[in-house]
């Protein structure tokens, strides 16, 4: 084989130069090192024949194989190089012949770092051995070259070119080979440099995860700001339910950030792979939110043109999130209801019953007990919802969260508007935290965002114009304050001046008895001349 490809005319500068040309196009276009290996082979085998090319890598103290590719043997996807070597296709390692061990020496690094081969024609007939030729050696290996990979004068490593017959590589092969290996150097350099920042990209995902675990925060809350006990209470209820498929209802006031918390439920559990399907029951007409969650065939009401999947069978497999359920009127609840009981549905206008797989998820904000009471919603729809519920709090429950979800929020719309904000105004993150925020977190966003739009320095201020109801006069400041001290002083009024206790105005506003001392100091409320007051009944 070998003896009758060495009879060939030298190849040509022009030839040396295409395939120099070819090596470089396979590492500009093979992503993964192995396919580099497979394609510079697969171009100079023709040419130089080899049976295997390995690179030994100096990365590090260790010079060991990094890579390998032997000629006809492809490495499947995945494989390593343990997993290859034990293949039962691999030729069983050779007695190996007693020989004297050379030790490495400076000398010989020396020319690898100048660039210059190393070749032995035939090992058998060398009286002494390297520890590495042992090793080749062992493979089967009769000759081989070592060619050094330079990158930008640096010696990174050495590709080892292996035939297992005794047939030595001429000077003008060593010089193809040479030229090739200035493109392996780069795919080589590359692949370390990939394989390190993966290293460090795995070990800053550990030391997040471990930061996370520090802080009570789980990596799927990435999207939930907040540190209060309030919200950790509620984060905690989540991690435990997301894992179990149970149905979860989720109750809480506008814009506290239910979707939000489906979200996570969802991605916590063993659907994340799986859809997270979305509908709001209070969006949809009444008498197109049946087709929407159920589907409908052709000719099923007048402009059913065509069969249409519906919300349920496109979450098949993961998650729908029924937001507002609380407004879905009765005939569908009905359907709602058997779906969960059963599993199963058929579209509107057909008769084939469709099985689905799906974990739901409700939310309303209204409070669905109560509708059940005045009959505006099945009790017995309620308790197969019910299985699970979560109550999201209010922002002025949650008042430590604040000054993170204004700061995340005016960094945010900063980015997206080209606004350089730095800080906020002392007076507006006190303004921000003392009022009660009808709208919660929504609100909160809204108004930041406004702000970042209107300002005109790098520290945030919120203004009349920013205001909620700007039609009030007075800055927003001026207007927070004014209802606080309105609701504390109405509440001291009521309790005759007592701050804590069951009967205490700090019970009566849902703060904290230190909260409200801190808040009637900061008003600057005299709160002894509530004491002649008489309690309200």
């Amino acid at each position: 084989m070998f003896a009758s490809a060495f009879a060939r005319t030298p190849a040509s500068i022009e030839r040396r130069n295409a395939l120099v040309l070819y090596a470089w196009e396979a590492v500009s276009t093979e992503r993964q090192l192995q396919g580099v290996l497979e394609a510079v082979s697969a171009v100079l085998v023709p040419v130089v024949p080899f049976k295997g090319l390995g690179i030994v890598s100096f990365q590090g103290a260790s010079h060991d194989l990094y890579a390998l590719h032997v000629v006809g043997m492809p490495f499947h996807e995945g494989e390593t190089l343990e997993e290859f070597f034990r293949r039962p296709e691999m030729a069983p390692l050779k007695d190996v012949p007693a020989r004297p061990r050379i030790p490495y020496t400076a000398e010989g690094h020396a020319r690898a770092e100048a660039g210059i081969p190393g070749t032995v024609g035939d090992l058998l007939e060398k009286d002494a051995w390297y520890d590495h030729e042992f090793h080749l050696a062992a493979g089967g290996v009769r000759a081989y070259c070592a060619i050094p990979l330079l990158v930008r004068g640096k010696l990174i490593g050495l590709a080892v070119f292996t035939r297992t017959e005794p047939v030595a590589y001429t000077d003008e092969e060593l010089a193809i080979l040479s030229n090739v290996a200035r493109a392996l150097a780069v795919a080589v350099s590359n692949a370390l440099a990939n394989e390190e920042i993966r290293k460090l990209r795995d070990q800053l995902e550990a030391e997040n995860t471990a930061l996370r675990t520090v802080l009570g925060q789980t990596p799927w809350f990435e999207d939930i700001i907040g540190e209060s006990p309030a919200l950790r209470r509620v984060l905690d209820t989540v991690d435990q339910v997301a894992t179990t498929d149970a149905t979860v209802l989720i109750n809480g006031e506008t814009g506290t950030g239910k979707e939000l918390m489906a979200r996570a439920i969802h991605r916590r559990s063993s659907r994340a792979r799986g859809p997270l399907i979305k509908v709001n029951c209070a969006a949809i007409p009444e008498t197109l939110l049946a087709s929407e969650l159920f589907g409908h065939e052709r000719g099923a009401f007048t402009g059913a043109a065509e069969r249409r999947k519906g919300r349920f069978e496109q979450a098949h497999g993961g998650t729908l999130f029924l937001d507002e359920v609380g407004e879905m009127p009765p005939d569908t609840q009905v359907m709602l209801l058997r779906v969960l009981q059963e599993r199963e549905f058929e579209r509107l206008g057909g008769n084939q019953t469709v099985s689905v797989d799906v974990r739901i998820v409700a939310a309303s904000n209204c409070d669905l007990a109560e509708l059940v009471k005045s009959g505006q919603f099945r009790s017995d729809l309620y308790y197969r919802l019910n299985v699970f519920p979560i109550h999201m709090p209010p922002l002025r429950e949650r008042p430590e969260d604040i000054p993170l979800l204004a700061g995340h929020f005016a960094g945010k719309y900063a980015e997206r508007f080209g606004r350089k904000i730095t800080r906020i105004d002392a007076r507006t993150m006190t303004a921000l935290r003392s009022y009660s925020w009808p709208g919660n977190v929504r609100e909160l966003e809204n108004e930041v965002e406004r702000a970042v739009i209107l300002a005109q320095s790098s520290t945030l201020r919120i203004t009349r114009d920013a205001a909620p109801g700007s039609n009030v006069g007075g800055n927003l400041v001026e207007q927070l304050h004014s209802n606080e001290r309105e609701s504390i002083e109405s509440a001291l009024r009521a309790t005759g001046g007592r701050i804590a206790g069951v009967n205490g105005a700090a019970r009566r506003l849902g703060l904290a008895p230190s909260t409200l001392e801190f808040r009637i100091k900061r008003l600057g409320i005299d709160k002894f001349r509530y004491r002649g007051w008489k309690p309200a009944d």
